[in-house]
């Protein structure tokens, strides 16, 4: 791990502390929670140094980074039905809605309306869905494609996750041309980061394509989205990932966390690049476990290129709802630590958020904000970020 010497000394940081009242007192503090000065009091981390080869390049193409378009619209449905702790699969959300209204559903009754029409007509499942779901314009959906170019130039297309809304995300497949690479065994696996309605129940749109794609999914996932699998159509082989190191290909490794996370979802696993010549690229979808967690999984894990963090795309947790708050700081502050030389965000990260990273003078890569993505701060829709060594 590279920690970048922001050049700052201990007299800098006794007099930050000293110096105004509120917000010089916690940034200074933040800074030394996430300092190598803090790091003293602790036991050296036994790095294992697990050896997963390298490859040439990585880069990510954004599908939808659009979970949802309305956050206020969201939180008021998850409030209305009794919290962060309801299971999911009784919100009466696309596609599980029986038309009994918001938190009087279940997964039975909602995919008995539908699954007869999964995964090809997809059309004709969705005028059922907007009858009998709550809010079927909210819904959009996290995908994206990650093509990876091993050792001898051959590309390894992984896509990962399926998004959510049926219609949104038929579209933004058609947008990026995922729909002919999957018809066409274009992509080799279909990599589920966690159960969540806006990164896994968008699935029936994959499966139109290619129900014979590969699937890795976190083996946590519960008895209705293994179901779901399968009413969707998939015929293919499912590998359910435990927890830990799970080696892919040559140079990708995923890395699976035991996590609870809000509507009842459990577990989420992310990948590791190991780039020739640059170091390693972290690649997250919500990043629930928190980024501190996920990079020191990786510095404790694994041996990579440079001994470098280089490079981090994703959706990180922050700030999802743009309810910034001043505890957030410390954790803007603590991505410094790491010596992230190129950073992609969207989705989860937060706008504010994207915003804080680029004034505190973060690589962040920027975007254009097209394809009802709302902000350059961060990669939107259509966008994308590759890490490669320079020739």
């Amino acid at each position: 791990m590279t920690i970048k010497d922001k050049g700052i000394s201990r007299r800098d940081f006794v007099r930050g502390t000293v110096t105004g009242v509120g917000v010089g007192v916690f940034a200074a503090a933040g800074f030394y929670s996430y300092s190598p000065w803090r790091n003293q009091l602790f036991p050296k981390i036994a790095r294992k140094q697990a050896d997963i080869g390298v490859c040439k390049s990585v880069k990510v193409t954004n599908i939808s980074e659009t979970s949802w378009f309305d956050n206020g619209l969201l939180i008021s449905d998850i409030k209305k039905a009794g919290g962060l702790l309801v299971n999911q699969y009784s919100l009466n959300w696309p596609p599980f809605g029986d038309g009994q209204g918001l938190a009087k559903g279940s997964y039975e009754a909602g995919i008995n309306k539908i699954k007869h029409l999964l995964p090809d007509r997809l059309d004709e499942a969705w005028a059922l869905i907007e009858q009998n779901c709550v809010h079927t314009d909210n819904p959009g959906g996290f995908s994206c494609l990650v093509e990876i170019e091993d050792m001898e130039g051959e590309i390894h297309k992984i896509l990962f996750d399926t998004g959510w809304s049926y219609k949104w995300m038929e579209e933004s497949y058609k947008r990026e041309g995922i729909d002919k690479m999957l018809a066409n065994n274009e992509i080799e696996m279909l990599f589920v980061t966690h159960e969540h309605f806006d990164h896994f129940w968008g699935l029936p749109v994959t499966m139109k394509y290619n129900p014979n794609i590969p699937i890795m999914i976190p083996d946590t996932f519960y008895p209705e989205g293994k179901q779901y699998i399968k009413d969707s159509g998939h015929k293919g082989q499912l590998t359910e990932i435990g927890n830990g190191l799970n080696k892919i290909m040559p140079g990708v490794a995923s890395f699976k966390f035991d996590v609870p996370i809000i509507c009842r979802v459990f577990g989420e696993q992310d990948i590791f690049v190991n780039v020739k010549d640059l170091g390693l690229v972290s690649i997250t979808g919500c990043c629930h476990q928190g980024i501190i967690k996920f990079a020191e999984a990786a510095y404790r894990e694994l041996k990579y290129e440079k001994d470098t963090l280089y490079g981090l795309y994703g959706g990180l947790h922050i700030s999802p709802f743009e309810d910034w708050d001043p505890k957030y700081d410390d954790l803007v502050i603590s991505l410094g630590k790491y010596g992230f030389e190129k950073i992609g965000c969207n989705h989860c990260t937060g706008i504010v958020t994207a915003k804080k990273f680029i004034e505190t003078g973060y690589p962040v890569v920027e975007g254009t904000a097209r394809f009802r993505s709302k902000d350059k701060a961060y990669l939107g829709n259509g966008d994308t970020i590759e890490f490669r060594a320079p020739v």
